[in-house]
């Protein structure tokens, strides 16, 4: 029979008729692909497999965009999402896919990339790097607006393909902590004088602090300070404010706290503040750690680079193993912060270096040292800038996570087919479960000759 799909809170179609269509793939953005009349149709809620039809959101010269009205021919692959928000909200795009096919679809992208994009592929094809797929996510940017038609504070991610902020009762990837909490939150902001004036909440969970950045364009009065004050303590959140720039950031309640997560196989404990950038995801982090580890394999005989390496999430548990681990990081705050860390875990064969990585110019002193393994955990642009200087090198072992396929695969062209590496293995990491966002790691070994 078929189903009517619930549009609440989509884009507005255009007054066109409706059109059936038979779905042929997904994009790469987890929407549906068909072709209609000869041109390529993106249909969102859409599944491979499957006879719907659907209403024009937007049509360009090249292609047009569509939402499902009726799902005529329903896929074995679909379920129901688990979220009551799916649809309307942003966040997630495969919730109405089986867990096993939304990791097929990943894998499949990472491959089509290397083949298309890098002209190579990898030897081996490892298993797909997973964890729990609900509850996972604790680091977030929480969009806050008040909507002066509902008389209504929202808090939540923005609505699929829209600016405005889903009406969301709860999150469910996001960590419990916080997922459950979106209503309160909202409550709590809606009695602030300052209500309309809060524009977003940025959220950092670590293992025993639940950080909340309220992101406030105006100061909050002193009766404001105490609500945020009593919220804070009812609910277990350390709650900061930030007016301005990263420097503007402050802690109304508790006095004093400490960010921090642990790598208990590598015995480290790493501190950060709420605004830094740490993996969305800790159990994949875990795991992505452990395979990392494998593939590099250190020993007391290795020296290591780790570029990009942030608050030091893998130089630290590196220099647990190897006989000395370099990392370099473009931002000086960060690295502060990376050295911080290895002096909290009493690591002295180990260095940090503010250096700017996208510098295809770079000439600094770490590049005429001894490197036999490189660890690359680049931005979506990749690491195209540095390959270069990573072949000059010449290290044994590479090890590259990548968060952009299509860079990866580009960058893994030019280590092969420019630099003599092989690609031996690859995978994807699924750190952000019911999403089209493809998370990888890459192993390439130098060939001897």
């Amino acid at each position: 029979m078929a189903r009517r799909r619930n549009r609440r809170g989509t884009p507005r179609p255009i007054d066109l008729p409706a059109f059936e269509c038979v779905i042929e793939s997904l994009s790469s953005d987890g929407r549906g692909v068909s072709h209609v009349e000869g041109k390529s149709v993106f249909v969102a809620g859409a599944l491979p497999g499957e006879t719907v039809t659907a209403k024009y959101l937007r049509r360009k010269r090249h292609f047009d965009e569509a939402i499902v009205e009726t799902i005529i021919v329903e896929s074995v692959d679909r379920v129901i999402p688990a979220c009551a928000s799916f649809g309307l909200c942003g966040g997630c795009v495969l919730q109405h896919l089986k867990p096993e096919k939304q990791i097929e679809f990943k894998l499949n992208t990472l491959l089509d990339n290397f083949k298309r994009l890098g002209n190579v592929e990898p030897e081996v094809v490892d298993a797909a790097v997973t964890a729990s797929s609900w509850g996972y996510r604790r680091r977030a940017r929480l969009g806050v607006r008040y909507v002066h038609k509902k008389e209504k504070v929202l808090v939540g991610f923005r609505e699929l393909q829209s600016s405005f902020i889903a009406q969301m009762s709860r999150c469910e990837i996001l960590h419990p902590v916080i997922g459950e909490k979106l209503e309160s939150l909202a409550d709590l902001i809606a009695s602030l004088t300052v209500y309309n004036r809060i524009a977003q909440i940025e959220v950092a969970i670590a293992d025993k602090v639940n950080a909340l950045v309220f992101r406030n364009l105006e100061p909050l009065s002193d009766e404001d300070i105490v609500k945020v004050k009593s919220y804070a303590s009812d609910n277990n959140f350390s709650i900061y404010l930030q007016s301005g720039g990263p420097e503007t950031v402050s802690l109304v309640h508790p006095q004093q706290e400490v960010l921090d997560y642990s790598l208990e196989d590598y015995q480290v404990r790493l501190e950060y503040e709420p605004g830094d950038f740490t993996q969305v995801n800790f159990e994949i982090n875990t795991k992505m750690m452990a395979k990392a580890m494998q593939w590099l394999n250190p020993n007391q005989n290795d020296r290591v680079l780790d570029l990009f390496c942030g608050i030091g999430n893998f130089t630290i548990p590196l220099a647990r193993c190897a006989a000395y681990v370099l990392g370099v990081e473009g931002s000086v705050a960060m690295v502060d912060k990376a050295r911080h860390n290895a002096q909290i875990n009493k690591l002295d064969n180990i260095a940090f270096e503010a250096c700017n990585l996208a510098d295809e110019n770079l000439a600094a002193e770490w590049l005429q040292q001894g490197f036999n393994k490189v660890l690359i955990d680049p931005p979506r642009s990749g690491a195209q800038e540095i390959l270069p200087n990573i072949a000059r090198l010449n290290p044994e072992i590479i090890v590259y996570i990548s968060c952009h396929p299509g860079s990866l695969a580009r960058d893994a062209g030019i280590l092969v087919n420019e630099y003599g590496y092989v690609l031996k293995k690859s995978t994807v990491l699924d750190m952000f479960p019911h999403t089209a966002h493809v998370e990888s790691i890459a192993l390439f070994v130098k060939t001897k000759s």
